[in-house]
């Protein structure tokens, strides 16, 4: 697989983005209930100027959601990534990286100094990507979620961007 190719997300792009998140859902990745089949991806809050996705060889393979921590004025120097999912066929193969990388450049162009994330604890391919793209563990919440009968521990990352 060559490069992926990054790009802001557009109001077309809802159509692949709820399917790829339809079929990249798991307790391993998410603590949200499965999306349905006419659930909406884009929300009021979150619309395409807050996603940047992936695409390899036309087909859109990725995205990245990234958000703000709260409402705050007080944090606005803070940027978060809310989401991140990679098609199947993908992993492995530089589209989660390329949109960490992506989230990271954005989030300073809009002139934030840190940037925030938290994955599940048992995520571990996504916890050693984070790590390896300079994020570091602030803090775990122990058994923070049930998922399917089982506790899993919320890991909060982040790293400065200056």
């Amino acid at each position: 697989m060559t490069e992926p190719f990054i790009r802001p997300a557009r109001a077309e792009d809802e159509g692949d983005l709820a399917r790829l998140d339809r079929e990249t859902w798991s307790h391993e990745f998410a603590v949200m209930p499965r999306p349905g089949p006419d659930e909406p991806f884009f929300r009021e809050t979150c619309g395409p100027d807050a996603h940047l996705v992936a695409e390899h060889d036309g087909r859109l393979v990725g995205y990245v959601r990234l958000g703000r921590p709260t409402p705050l004025e007080c944090n606005e120097h803070v940027r978060d990534i809310r989401g991140l999912a990679v098609a199947e066929e993908a992993r492995g193969r530089g589209a989660g990286r390329a949109l960490v990388r992506a989230a990271v450049a954005e989030a300073r162009r809009r002139g934030a100094r840190r940037i925030t994330l938290r994955v599940l604890g048992h995520n571990t391919a996504a916890r050693a990507l984070y790590a390896s793209e300079g994020f570091a563990v602030e803090g775990v919440l122990p058994g923070e979620f049930l998922l399917d009968g089982v506790y899993a521990d919320d890991v909060l990352m982040g790293r400065p961007l200056v």
